[in-house]
């Protein structure tokens, strides 16, 4: 069915074109501009005023002209066409085929820009998700229906990240259904194709979705990509009862992208040039995370971004920050060692771990040993300030062996092969190795049992590490053993 349509323009400015306003014409709407070539282009109502309508265009506004063109407004939101058929498929930001197939076969749309979900509908979030990686699995585990970002800065790994998490994210439960929704925001063409080739190489491809908004396409683009991905994820998880994990990469293009829109409608910027509402915008995308009762499925989200200037107090990181629950931050310093992943220790968090994690989920003894390894390597931090003021030789014998502690947990737990699963009970297992390399009586955050139980077997390892460190066993015979 038409909606309603005019014929000329105001004026053109840019990707806005400017059209008079017609009765019952909303906010958000899609529209349809033709020019004088006859061709069609699609937009969407970015601002309204009593007489005239602001109307972005999805691609160029090249060709059109005050006189010759007309708009047509569709009386609908952006929609999204969803249906079983949308696994293995690849769509551009627009939710338009881009792998060269045709339409899926269906005939339900969904509105983009998802639908209100009353707080009280709400399941906690629990249930933990494997992604392979110890650094997120061990020490910032991720929950089902879970928000945590990761934050990192230009030239940093989250990509291959990124590609390892969508590789080997799975549930314990092998019975309950769970898929990827992967979505790219202003990437370039050699990062959207590391992806897709990454995920057609190893079989995953059949169990993701993916939209793809290259750097060339238009930024309102970037702005409807997180949303028409969302909308799929929510038809996957509510209708279709699965467990879905969705990647957002990368959220800094996105908040860019609202910049640019926010200048052109000449909206007064707040913080950096960002609109005043940021805020509220992301917690539009965010927020449609989560789990419904009723619904045997979820959706638990992983944002990336990178911070300007490596600055975490950025408008961008901070607001992700208020909203999700915990980060998971790349540290430059730790991948200029050669460490991969570089999880930065300490400023990584998941406020949900707790409730994910311990006998049934994970293992009974993975809070405790989570808790004792941040103390140690914060231990680390210290000490390596202090060594490099008064020089390592003047350290104590504990000093010592917290220095030694640091650059194996490093070297031997933090960094894997991006190729590498591992799964939780090996994460846990070399979390016990690790912490065998300091004084029994260090480790008070371990509970007495679980040392019996976990710490005998890993006895041979610190041999082994008298053997291959003389300068760490002495240290050892002068500060006493367990």
């Amino acid at each position: 069915m038409r909606g309603v349509e005019h014929h000329g323009l105001s004026r053109v400015e840019g990707p806005v074109v400017v059209a008079a306003r017609r009765g019952g014409i909303g906010f958000g709407e899609t529209v349809a501009v033709y020019g004088r070539d006859g061709g069609r282009r699609l937009g969407r109502v970015v601002d309204l005023s009593e007489n005239w309508a602001a109307v972005q265009v999805f691609g160029t506004s090249t060709g059109l002209s005050a006189d010759d063109s007309r708009v047509e407004f569709l009386g609908r939101p952006m929609e999204l066409r969803v249906g079983p058929g949308l696994l293995g498929r690849v769509f551009d930001g627009l939710g338009r085929p881009a792998d060269g197939y045709g339409e899926i076969f269906s005939s339900d749309r969904r509105d983009v820009n998802g639908l209100p979900m009353n707080p009280y509908a709400r399941v906690y979030p629990r249930d933990f998700i494997q992604t392979g990686v110890s650094a997120i699995d061990g020490m910032n585990t991720l929950i089902r229906g879970q928000k945590l970002p990761i934050f990192s800065g230009n030239g940093l790994a989250h990509n291959r990240l990124a590609a390892q998490i969508v590789r080997q994210a799975k549930i314990r439960t092998a019975s309950e259904p769970f898929v990827i929704v992967f979505c790219a925001m202003g990437v370039k063409y050699d990062v959207a194709r590391f992806f897709l080739d990454g995920f057609e190489k190893t079989g995953v491809l059949a169990n993701v979705v993916v939209f793809l908004s290259l750097a060339d396409a238009p930024s309102i683009e970037r702005l409807i990509a997180p949303r028409c991905a969302l909308t799929a994820a929510e038809y996957l998880a509510y209708d279709r009862g699965m467990h879905v994990l969705v990647v957002m990469t990368d959220m800094t293009n996105y908040c860019e992208a609202l910049r640019e829109v926010s200048s052109i409608r000449g909206e007064v910027p707040s913080r950096k040039g960002y609109p005043g509402y940021l805020y509220s915008d992301l917690a539009s995308l965010y927020e449609r995370a989560g789990k419904i009762q009723g619904s045997a499925g979820s959706i638990t989200q992983i944002p990336i971004l990178t911070m300007p200037n490596d600055d975490i107090s950025h408008p961008i990181p901070d607001l992700t920050g208020y909203i999700t629950e915990g980060q998971i931050v790349l540290d430059r310093e730790l991948s200029q060692r050669g460490v991969y992943p570089p999880v930065a220790g300490l400023p990584s968090l998941s406020r949900l771990m707790k409730d994910g994690i311990g006998a049934g989920m994970t293992r009974e003894d993975h809070k405790d040993v989570s808790s004792q390894l941040f103390a140690a390597y914060s231990r680390v931090k210290a000490v390596r300030n202090l060594a490099s003021i008064i020089g390592e030789e003047e350290l104590s014998a504990t000093d010592k062996r917290y220095l030694a502690f640091g650059e194996r947990f490093e070297r031997e737990f933090l960094t894997q092969p991006e190729t590498e699963d591992r799964p939780i009970e090996r994460t846990l297992d070399l979390g016990w190795k690790m912490l065998s390399l300091l004084p029994r009586d260090e480790l008070v955050r371990v509970k007495r049992e679980y040392l019996e139980k976990y710490l005998g077997a890993a006895s041979a390892d610190e041999r082994d590490l008298v053997k291959e460190e003389p300068e760490d066993a002495r240290a050892r015979a002068a500060g006493g053993t367990a």
